[in-house]
């Protein structure tokens, strides 16, 4: 599918214009929230629902999906279907203008997780968008580089790169008008003396745990949460709206409507890499589950076919219901999403393809994923359980592992599964692969 960097654009930031006087007089400051590595806006679900239940409108909240998100091996170097540092910076720009434009506000504030936060530098610090950002938020953003080392030069993530050298190159990270702060943790895979997580065991990467502090920030640690908690986490949520409100949240918790609407995008895979672009022919489905069981509860809710933006909604549910939710997106295994209850109205519930089936999941008869898209499951300090049993990729020490996964023997088809993750139960059905369906149980929190 072709589609034009306006129109592509246009989809991540698509609602209608509202009066600039208006949006002038909202006290709250906009506040648009930017996605690391290889994610989407989705992942900003639950921060999103906090902001609103402390009064935030939702009309000043936007999470966006940047194109191609994956990050270029050679940051130089131009990579079909991934990005580079300068592109996630000229489309950062496009989508502040924008936000300005649509809520007439003359500053807002920015909070990326990971790589999202280095456009955020580079946009406010290096090409002059301190004069449209009033607050900026890096959460778990390898600022000094995730390596420092000899080997991938070019990589965005190495210290030594040209991109992180510009950005620290400088007497201070931070630039007068925009108050910046960071959030760390020493539970970071990111931020690790040693070369494990980044495929070389036993090589000091020459980063510590600090790496991602910034001179002249606001630098909150939050021990104990992973690289993905220190955006999504409620403890990192209290930081965020305290450095951009200027006092406490009212709330940590999601308070339910009654009848939330749900929406999204289904957004694409290509050469194995996530490209947060609409996919058109895809159908969804959403029925309502058993929360002991995962069986249907009756005819499906709803059914679209997607067209060129990719919209799969809307759906109204009961905020007490847990759901499945069925992609059939063409060229890809049918995803059945099993969710625990949406407690509150959202439009970016954006669905994509099952990560492609390795060799062992080729081999067996069903395949059951347990995922966890706001963080990673850690040992000793969670509970994580599928299907009754310990995780069997289990980890100790750094939180590391998003995804664990039961290969199931035929006879299990059709039978119930339950997730568990910690205080999160997630109740789901076996299905065949024989008939290229996979099941993910997906958490929430």
């Amino acid at each position: 599918m072709n589609i034009t960097r306006r129109a592509t654009l246009g989809a991540f930031l698509a609602t209608p214009f509202l009066a600039r006087a208006a949006r002038a007089q909202d006290g709250h400051t906009p506040i648009l929230m930017v996605h690391g590595n290889g994610d989407h806006a989705a992942l900003w679900l639950t921060t999103l629902w906090r902001f609103e239940a402390n009064g935030w409108p939702r009309d000043r909240l936007r999470a966006v999906n940047m194109p191609d998100p994956v990050a270029r091996a050679n940051d130089a170097v131009a990579q079909e279907h991934r990005s580079s540092s300068a592109e996630q910076t000229e489309r950062l720009a496009a989508m502040v203008a924008e936000f300005r434009a649509r809520t007439g506000a003359g500053k807002i504030a920015l909070i990326g997780n990971s790589r999202g936060g280095y456009p955020i530098r580079d946009f406010v610090v290096h090409q002059g968008g301190h004069a449209q950002v009033s607050h900026a938020i890096l959460c778990g953003t390898p600022n000094r580089g995730v390596f420092d080392w000899e080997f991938n030069p070019g990589s965005e993530f190495n210290a030594r790169s040209p991109f992180l050298q510009r950005l620290n190159g400088g007497a201070t990270d931070v630039v007068e008008g925009t108050a910046f702060m960071t959030i760390r943790s020493d539970n970071d895979l990111f931020a690790q003396p040693d070369g494990r997580f980044v495929g070389r065991a036993g090589t000091p990467t020459g980063i510590t745990q600090d790496g991602p502090a910034l001179r002249g920030a606001t630098n909150i640690l939050l021990p104990g949460l992973d690289h993905r908690e220190v955006a999504y986490h409620w403890r990192a949520f209290r930081e965020q709206f305290r450095f951009i409100a200027g006092r406490e949240p009212a709330r940590l918790d999601v308070p339910a409507d009654a009848r939330p609407v749900l929406n999204g995008l289904v957004t694409g895979l290509a050469g194995g890499a996530a490209t947060n672009r609409p996919v058109a022919g895809a159908v969804v489905e959403v029925f309502r589950t058993d929360p002991a069981t995962g069986a249907r509860m009756g005819e499906a809710l709803h059914r679209r076919e997607t067209g060129a933006d990719g919209v799969w909604g809307p759906v109204t549910v009961d905020s007490a219901w847990t759901l499945e939710i069925v992609l059939a997106a063409p060229g890809h295994p049918i995803a059945h999403y099993f969710r625990s209850p949406f407690p509150r109205s959202t439009d970016v519930l954006h669905l994509r393809p099952p990560a492609p089936l390795n060799e062992a999941d080729r081999a067996a008869a069903c395949v059951v994923r347990m995922t966890r898209p706001r963080g990673y499951y850690g040992w000793p300090r969670d509970v994580v359980l599928l299907d009754g049993r310990e995780a069997a990729e289990r980890r100790e020490g750094v939180a590391s592992l998003a995804v664990t996964t039961a290969r199931l023997p035929a006879e299990r088809a059709g039978t119930p599964i339950q997730g568990l993750f910690n205080q999160e139960r997630v109740s789901g059905r076996v299905l065949p692969l024989g008939e290229n369906r996979v099941a993910l149980l997906e958490m929430t929190w």
